[in-house]
């Protein structure tokens, strides 16, 4: 079974596949039907209230540690820009400010992201697993001691994942199956320690002045946040040979 979930999330609308047909095979699992069944009207109402076609939806995500938030912003294929679609709180995470180094820390990552995988049989009802380790982790980490299987899931209990309660994970998880249905192949996710406004950022650097790997980070997200900020649009993000991030 383990091995058919691995199998089907990441192939999105291939060669001879037709709309609707990542949608309908999600379907065949009880939880996504039991999600659809409490939240597909929810999520039919927010895209139609920002003018946003299931046909077209495209999804970026912005996690805040500090604040416990997950921002969903949204647009159509042909949009330009993203809008802020809805803010979910974090019921539980665990760790400190600061990066994801080694298995074991009980840090939630911080970085650039996308979803590699959806779990329809989760230990914790459903779950989105994100891509860490990263590029960037992988040079910066602890080399053999990186850790993995990283989620954003359901209950309140977190060990290093994002934990949103069942009613919360039913909602991302119908957003995420939209947007796959629609053609999106990634799904990318920023993962901050706050939100980095020029106040927060300054308190960070502050506290951790000595911590260069922090700040290093740390000012590659800073620069993604404010580009987002001004602009609606998702920065294109290339991993370097050190670790750090060119962002545009």
């Amino acid at each position: 079974m383990r091995l058919l979930i691995l199998l089907f999330p990441l192939l999105f609308l291939g060669p001879g596949m037709t709309l609707n047909s990542f949608r309908e095979k999600q379907m065949n699992f009880t939880r996504v039907r039991e999600a659809y069944g409490a939240k597909e009207k929810i999520v039919d109402k927010m895209l139609a209230g920002h003018s946003i076609s299931h046909n077209t939806l495209r999804i970026y995500l912005r996690v805040f540690k500090s604040e416990k938030k997950v921002e969903l912003w949204a647009k159509n294929t042909a949009d330009s820009v993203f809008v802020l679609v809805k803010e979910f709180s974090i019921c539980d995470l665990s760790g400190s400010d600061g990066p994801k180094r080694r298995s074991h820390d009980l840090q939630v990552p911080e970085g650039f992201y996308h979803i590699s995988k959806l779990n329809p049989y989760s230990k914790y009802y459903l779950s989105m697993e994100i891509n860490y380790p990263n590029a960037s982790d992988s040079i910066r980490g602890v080399r053999g001691r990186l850790g993995n299987e990283i989620y954003i899931h359901g209950s309140c209990l977190s060990s290093g994942c994002l934990a949103m309660t069942d009613d919360k994970i039913k909602e991302l998880f119908v957003y995420c199956i939209e947007a796959y249905n629609s053609g999106q192949e990634e799904i990318n996710l920023t993962m901050f320690p706050a939100h980095l406004n020029d106040a927060n950022y300054s308190r960070l650097k502050s506290r951790y002045s000595k911590d260069k790997d922090k700040i290093s980070l740390w000012a590659d997200l800073k620069k993604s946040y404010d580009l987002f900020n001004q602009t609606k649009v998702q920065p294109k993000v290339k991993f370097l040979k050190d670790g750090t991030h060119e962002v545009n």
